[in-house]
């Protein structure tokens, strides 16, 4: 099941990251996102066009080469689930000696933030337009992220449907995988029962230990976004979360 993404685009069109489960599958796979309908407008069009051929990685069933894809050896983080790119271009500029690998499957996202790209001139982001979990399998090797970030992914708000939320107990052991030890993973929600099962199952994950107690003050390097600054202006809370590999 889908919603209605304008339910939850901030002002600048930002989207969350989703998941939704193929029940056909034999082993009930998870999927990081829902495939929705989006209108590319021309600027991203032609970011695509101009800039995909540079900044896009073509997903491929093995391990990927990132030093050869940035031309460096540095610092990696992963993003699931970037929306419309703004907060993840804000991040990579203020921290260009780290590079950012940004998983999204919505288009005109992969368009805005590739527009960012070019008039920013950010050399530290890579795109891949691919769900994250084949992403995780396949193309990222074990003990090899810096850091891991998912910011306001899809709450799936009726209990029917948290099963299909994205951080549960297997997918989060996968990311772990691919985490060097002392490797963070920094989540955000603005849904508080989702809130508080992020906090219950990376708690529960034997690997990871919470650098505080519960929940964590936003870290400096996330900005707040226009949707976030609105709700808390009417009184809605934001929670993140920042875990560390052991």
């Amino acid at each position: 099941m889908s919603h209605d993404p304008q339910d939850d685009a901030d002002d600048n069109g930002s989207f969350r990251p989703d998941v939704t489960e193929d029940a056909t599958l034999r082993h009930r796979r998870i999927r990081s996102f829902v495939t929705r309908a989006g209108r590319v407008s021309p600027g991203q069009q032609r970011a695509i066009d101009d800039l995909g051929p540079r900044y896009v990685v073509p997903y491929a069933p093995q391990p990927a080469d990132w030093d050869a894809c940035f031309g460096r050896h540095a610092p990696r983080v992963l993003e699931i689930g970037f929306g419309m790119g703004a907060t993840t271009a804000e991040i990579a500029a203020a921290r260009p000696g780290d590079d950012f690998i940004g998983v999204e499957v919505h288009e005109p996202g992969v368009g805005a933030l590739l527009k960012l790209i070019g008039e920013q001139g950010l050399g530290n982001i890579r795109i891949l337009q691919h769900d994250a979990v084949e992403v995780l399998e396949h193309m990222i090797a074990p003990d090899s992220l810096d850091g891991v970030h998912i910011y306001f992914p899809d709450p799936w708000h009726k209990a029917r449907h948290h099963k299909r939320r994205l951080i549960q107990p297997k997918f989060v052991a996968l990311l772990v995988s691919r985490m060097k030890p002392g490797g963070y993973m920094h989540l955000a929600t603005d849904w508080q029962n989702y809130a508080e099962q992020m906090l219950e199952v990376l708690s529960a994950e034997p690997a990871l230990e919470n650098t505080a107690d519960g929940y964590a003050p936003r870290p400096d390097f996330r900005p707040v976004t226009k949707f976030e600054r609105r709700g808390l202006r009417l009184g809605h809370g934001v929670w993140d979360l920042m875990f560390r590999r052991r």
